[in-house]
């Protein structure tokens, strides 16, 4: 199918509650591998074997990765965001719950929402997005200071939170790299494979540099799920994501990004026994709202086809 269909169909709505569910769970898979695998080590792990997978990819489809365009000061730029971004997710899911961290996350499009203007004028905010961005922070900060007053999950949930909140802010800031760059002219597979051959490379140097600890063994569970961070969330779900993009309305599908918290609330809840609490259902429900105003108001940021773009 190589024609842009003007609405979703039965195939579009399946790929995307599978990228939404892959999504939700990327922050469970990442806890779960950091029983035997250190944050950043883990990290650059994720990134490096995906670029292997996305370098097969490219080769298969005859796309140039290493070609000169002009891109490759971005590239690099867009690469060491990426690279911050997961050593704060990573580093984080160490203090606080993977629901709270995919709730904290998911302020990454209020960034882009917020910055959107300095690189294109004609996406100001209106008062309805406005509305939104206030009504998701609220959300947040009141989950925030749970950290403080009545941590569930330990004495440095605060951090943890602070640190989901600075990977949103650099995963805002690449996304918005990206659109203000000659990357978002790129193909989006070469995107991304400045994004993880260069944070793979950076988080490898910096772990060892930090004292991070190599595990002596993989046992079975961290090594699936850092497998499924490799192969399903870091690969395929974003040449899934890629594919949607091309070929179906930006606005519809940015909709349904919404129901990646969602899922990442229910996976922490359900597969890790995270607390569930009036504060963190609160504040996802605050930032759910906000999301569907910010793109749904008078002049929505367009969706972007780049990891940038996605919760990987």
């Amino acid at each position: 199918m190589n024609q842009r269909r003007p609405r979703l169909d039965g195939r579009a709505v399946a790929a995307l509650l599978a990228c939404c569910a892959v999504w939700g769970l990327g922050q469970v898979a990442g806890k779960s591998t950091l029983v035997e695998v250190p944050p950043l080590l883990q990290a650059a792990a994720r990134s490096i074997g995906a670029a292997l997978l996305v370098a097969a990819w490219a080769r298969w489809r005859g796309i140039r990765l290493l070609e000169r365009d002009g891109t490759w000061g971005a590239g690099l730029l867009a690469g060491l965001l990426f690279a911050v971004e997961f050593g704060c997710i990573f580093t984080g899911l160490k203090f606080t719950t993977a629901s709270r961290m995919v709730v904290f996350v998911y302020l990454a499009p209020f960034v882009v929402a917020l910055g959107m203007p300095a690189i294109n004028r004609g996406e100001r905010l209106d008062w309805v997005q406005t509305v939104g961005l206030i009504a998701a922070f609220a959300g947040v900060a009141w989950a925030f200071a749970e950290g403080f007053q009545r941590p569930s999950v330990g004495a440095r949930q605060w951090l943890g939170d602070a640190l989901g909140v600075a990977g949103a802010i650099f995963w805002g800031a690449t996304t918005l790299l990206i659109r203000a760059t000659s990357l978002s002219h790129a193909a989006p597979e070469k995107t991304l494979f400045y994004q993880l051959v260069v944070s793979g490379a950076a988080l490898a140097v910096a772990s060892p540099l930090l004292g991070e600890p190599w595990p002596q063994r993989l046992s079975a569970g961290p090594g699936f799920w850092l497998a499924f961070q490799i192969v399903v969330v870091c690969f395929a779900s974003y040449l899934m994501w890629f594919w949607l993009i091309r070929h179906y309305p930006a606005t519809q599908l940015s909709a349904f990004t919404l129901l990646t918290p969602v899922f990442g609330l229910l996976a922490g809840v359900l597969m890790m026994a995270d607390p569930l609490t009036l504060r963190l259902v609160t504040a996802l429900l605050a930032v759910s709202v906000g999301i569907a105003l910010v793109h749904h108001g008078r002049r929505a940021p367009r969706a972007t086809a780049t990891a940038g773009g996605v919760q990987p």
